[in-house]
């Protein structure tokens, strides 16, 4: 068993370098260089690689598989290895003998689902034929060394036998494809209701967890499934934890309808305001190490922001306030109302979050955010967890940012009390 699966290792590797890793390179080269470096796409292959990067990337997937596929006897070391677990075939029979072997499974998925009927149609006697057919052309498929007219004389029966007798039992082409796409877009319809689902990053509010611009999957499976076509959640887990990441309906007039993505302060039952942007909970300040001040903008535009490594609970993220208003930002206490969260972005002078228009309703919250799958500069960047560096990095911002993190806070100093004083 195991030298069979040695044996066999090479032929893995070849499929699985042509038609795993080949495409999802060939994918991946040509959304970047459709992908325009301003950000302004003006032809439309580039306005739709840019607007929908996940349908594009599976749409040039499956092109470039499509492509490999139909020339698959004729890739580099294909005769080496063998694309049907036999290397023993010259390259104008490698074709047919897949054909063959696609037959053959064919004919056999048939005859044994429908047996009784093809014994009533055809007679015991004729079928008892076709049982001794299939076997000589399995044992073909096997010979070693391999023999080519025997194989060609059986290939041309195993052709007749599928496509003419067992044709009425046979399922159309046509509806092979129609129930293979209904099937997948089915499946991949249900994932991005209840599973996943990919989000676009449109303005700067999360900065510097996250860019303008970066694609990120969201888990809607984590605080409870939301059973399709309502609004009802099954094995619910809500509310969210202070700190995490969400992405959330818009729940008021001015932007109804819209997808936001902020950061949880504070739950139900806190009392949540802020001091120059500064977050209090329940009369606990957030705990915050200051990393850097950095300028940004230029000339007269300049501006000097902090940026700060906060803590709460067990997660640690990134914060920028501006210094020019730290003094000006303070906010009356709100509290949180049940069945509500009440969230800030991480640009905290450049947000538009629940201090300018309260709480966020559970039922309005899609998902935790994951992690950013586009632009592939960013490719797998981790939205909770450790605060990822955002590329292009100073060093001495680098710096601030791991001391910040090497001293954090224990655990109980990072959890905010129950209630308010």
């Amino acid at each position: 068993m195991a030298t069979r699966v040695l044996s066999s290792l090479p032929r893995y590797a070849f499929l699985f370098v042509w038609f795993v890793l080949v495409p999802i390179g060939v994918a991946w080269a040509l959304i970047s260089w459709l992908n325009p470096a301003d950000g302004i796409p003006t032809s439309l292959p580039a306005i739709f690689v840019t607007e929908q990067p996940v349908p594009a990337f599976i749409l040039l997937f499956t092109a470039a598989e499509m492509l490999l596929y139909r020339f698959r006897s004729h890739l580099p070391l294909a005769s080496h290895v063998g694309v049907n677990g036999r290397p023993d075939l010259h390259a104008e029979v490698r074709e047919d003998y897949e054909t063959g072997s696609q037959l053959l499974e064919e004919a056999e998925r048939l005859i044994a689902s429908n047996r009784s009927s093809l014994k009533s149609k055809l007679g015991k006697e004729r079928l008892t034929a076709i049982d001794a057919q299939v076997t000589t052309f399995r044992t073909c498929l096997a010979a070693s060394p391999f023999q080519e007219e025997p194989f060609y004389d059986a290939f041309e029966g195993i052709q007749e036998l599928v496509e003419d007798i067992l044709a009425p039992w046979r399922k159309s082409e046509l509806r092979e494809y129609t129930e293979s796409i209904v099937i997948a877009v089915g499946i991949a319809l249900l994932l991005r209701a209840v599973v996943i689902e990919a989000f676009k990053i449109p303005s700067g509010s999360m900065l510097p967890t996250l860019q303008i611009g970066d694609h990120i999957f969201v888990n809607k499976f984590i605080y409870g499934p939301t059973i399709p076509f309502t609004e009802t959640r099954a094995l619910s887990q809500m509310p969210p934890t202070r700190g995490d990441v969400v992405v959330f309906e818009f729940p008021y007039e001015a932007f109804a309808g819209e997808n936001f993505i902020k950061r949880v302060i504070a739950i139900p039952g806190d009392v949540l305001k802020t001091d120059g942007g500064h977050p209090i909970i329940n009369g606990w300040r957030v705990p915050s190490c200051l990393a850097k001040r950095v300028k940004t903008g230029l000339g007269p535009f300049a501006e000097e922001e902090e940026l700060y490594v906060e803590y709460i609970g067990e997660l640690a993220y990134l914060a920028t306030y501006q210094t020019d208003r730290r003094g000006g930002d303070k906010k009356a206490p709100i509290v949180v109302k049940p069945g509500e969260v009440l969230v800030m972005g991480d640009n905290r002078h450049n947000s538009n979050d629940s201090r300018v228009w309260g709480g966020v309703p559970l039922d309005n919250i899609k998902g935790r955010a994951m992690f950013v799958w586009f632009p592939f500069s960013r490719l797998f960047t981790g939205v909770m967890g450790v605060p990822a560096i955002p590329p292009n990095t100073p060093d001495s911002v680098r710096l601030g940012i791991e001391a910040c993190l090497a001293k954090r806070p224990p655990l109980s100093r990072t959890t905010p009390p129950t209630h308010a004083p």
